[in-house]
């Protein structure tokens, strides 16, 4: 980053993840909106904070630049194009449904110079679409483009409230999806019940991966259930981990349950599962 470069940070419509941009000696403040320059062409993004500097989603890569300050007729025209998506949503609707084709429109996007109209949709295999294509770009006199997403891309879109109250992490923060296994589930001992560790996408919760680290690192030193242990009390057996206490609860051989820290247990012998299969 250069050292002259100041930075802001600002967001796009249905849109919570935060971009950096140049401000190129502009002064700018909150709400101010602006034109930018994009991958998919000129749009208008608000300014949400100042980063002073700091660059927010791409470390130690060039920034583009803030071209303007958006102008009272920019500002309009971008809300006529909102209107306008929900028209041509409508129309690609019918029209999905008269070219009988499988597949789940999800959001339209019509970009601020009219350049191109993107369609987002859902399908279970490859959807034919080219004709569907030609009767929009004949309606619409502008170039047509199909995306097919998966669904955890769907909910994105759409966005909702989670299992915990909050709003879904892939809408808000979230700026890649990464891999989620049961696996993953199982370290946090967790029940493996779909209906409580998968999202509203029907896909395991992303939140799973957040904690991961800090569970396998709390799991170093904890001795696992089943393991013959000596513990002040006298001998036992493992009988149920706490992660976070850093605890166990140990059987003694006398039929009572003792909870102790697992910087008191000595272990002293495998547990039963791993002795049957040796």
């Amino acid at each position: 980053m250069k050292k002259n470069e100041s930075i802001v940070g600002v967001k796009f419509r249905d849109n919570d993840r935060v971009y950096s941009f140049d401000t190129a000696g502009l002064y700018l403040k909150n709400d101010d909106q602006v034109v930018v320059e994009t991958e998919r062409g000129v749009g208008i993004a608000t300014v949400v904070r100042d980063t002073n500097g700091e660059d927010i989603s791409s470390v130690n890569k060039p920034h583009k630049k803030v071209l303007r300050k958006a102008n009272k007729s920019e500002i309009e025209l971008e809300l006529k194009n909102r209107e306008k998506e929900k028209e041509i949503y409508d129309i690609c609707l019918a029209e999905i449904i008269r070219c009988e084709l499988p597949m789940k429109l999800v959001k339209v996007e019509y970009l601020f110079d009219g350049s191109k109209i993107i369609f987002y949709f859902t399908a279970e295999g490859r959807v034919d679409f080219r004709e569907l294509v030609k009767r929009l770009a004949y309606r619409f006199h502008t170039r047509i483009e199909m995306r097919q997403i998966g669904v955890r891309n769907e909910t994105k879109i759409i966005g909702g409230i989670g299992n915990c109250g909050r709003e879904f992490c892939c809408k808000t923060f979230l700026k890649d999806f990464e891999p989620v296994s049961v696996k993953i589930a199982k370290e946090q001992n967790l029940a493996l019940n779909p209906a409580k560790i998968s999202g509203v996408c029907g896909r395991l919760m992303c939140c799973l991966t957040f904690e991961r680290d800090t569970y396998i690192d709390l799991k170093k030193n904890m001795p696992k259930c089943g393991r013959k242990v000596i513990v002040p009390e006298g001998k036992g057996e493992i009988k149920e981990q706490y992660l976070f206490e850093q605890k166990v609860t140990v059987e003694l051989e006398n039929g009572k349950e003792v909870k102790v820290p697992v910087s008191e247990v000595k272990q002293v012998g495998l547990p039963q599962k791993q002795k049957k299969k040796s």
